[in-house]
């Protein structure tokens, strides 16, 4: 029987020419998590697609079908704001890179979806304002510590991964790929104090009511850039490379 879905939340994460007039969407759905969908008649002028299968958009989609890739029956825009620019942009296809390279597909993580949602609104918002790169950074971080926990990379951080004792507020820590927390060593680029690795450990736990992602953003901005090394390194390991493409598209323009 083929699966028929309506009014699912999702944004587009990536799009691929399918034929001259078709695309193939990498798409983040609440419901069903990462699908992959062919969108007919997409790129044709008259197509009713053309203008909104965007990302960082929020969209409601209906498709069916039962094969690896569904078919996209008909998508509406849901409004909210408009495309980010310049380095805005830049740290949402950071976001959308990390869900490709990281999430499995058919594997739903509505809590995900939810900061995922949280965070492209932030990143939309913030990037009117040219003075806005640290709360760029801090909805960035907590969306990774969201992501590695949600897909299970994420070690416990209420103690030292191999040996279980619990963390001392005033010790250095750092996370070692598959080695969890340990304690940090004279020659740690970088390292998070037990207090702080703690805070953010009770901000993913948290149940507030509202939102427990905004705890998690106040926890990341209080430790941002050793908490940036110490996640650049967990997720270049679990992603296999050294530097992800759009991090190493921007330091090209950088450059430049």
């Amino acid at each position: 029987m083929i699966k028929k879905i309506t009014d699912e939340p999702a944004y587009v994460l990536h799009r691929y020419d399918w034929s001259e007039s078709s695309l193939i969407l990498e798409v983040l759905t609440r419901h069903h998590g990462r699908i992959a969908l062919v969108a007919k008649g997409a790129k044709k002028p008259s197509s009713n697609f053309r203008p909104i299968l965007l990302p960082l958009q929020p969209l409601h989609l209906a498709f069916g079908g039962d094969a690896e890739i569904r078919t996209l029956r008909s998508s509406e825009w849901m409004g909210g704001h408009v495309m980010p620019t310049g380095e805005a942009l830049m740290a949402g296809y950071y976001l959308n890179e990390l869900l490709i390279r990281l999430l499995a597909r058919d594997d739903p993580h509505p809590a995900l979806f939810d900061a995922y949602a949280l965070t492209v609104h932030i990143i939309a918002q913030e990037g009117k304002n040219s003075d806005s790169l640290q709360t760029l950074e801090v909805a960035l971080r907590a969306f990774e510590l969201m992501l590695l926990r949600e897909i299970g990379f994420l070690p416990s951080l209420k103690s030292q991964t191999a040996n279980l004792t619990d963390l001392q507020a005033e010790t250095a820590y750092v996370l070692i790929p598959e080695g969890g927390l340990r304690a940090a060593h004279a020659e740690d680029r970088s390292s998070l104090t037990g207090t702080q690795w703690l805070s953010l450990q009770a901000a993913l736990d948290s149940e507030a009511p509202l939102s427990p992602f905004s705890q998690l953003l106040q926890a990341c901005s209080t430790c941002l850039q050793p908490l940036k090394t110490q996640l650049r390194t967990l997720l270049h390991y679990h992603c296999g490379v050294t530097t992800l493409k759009t991090r190493q598209m921007m330091m090209d323009i950088q450059s430049l």
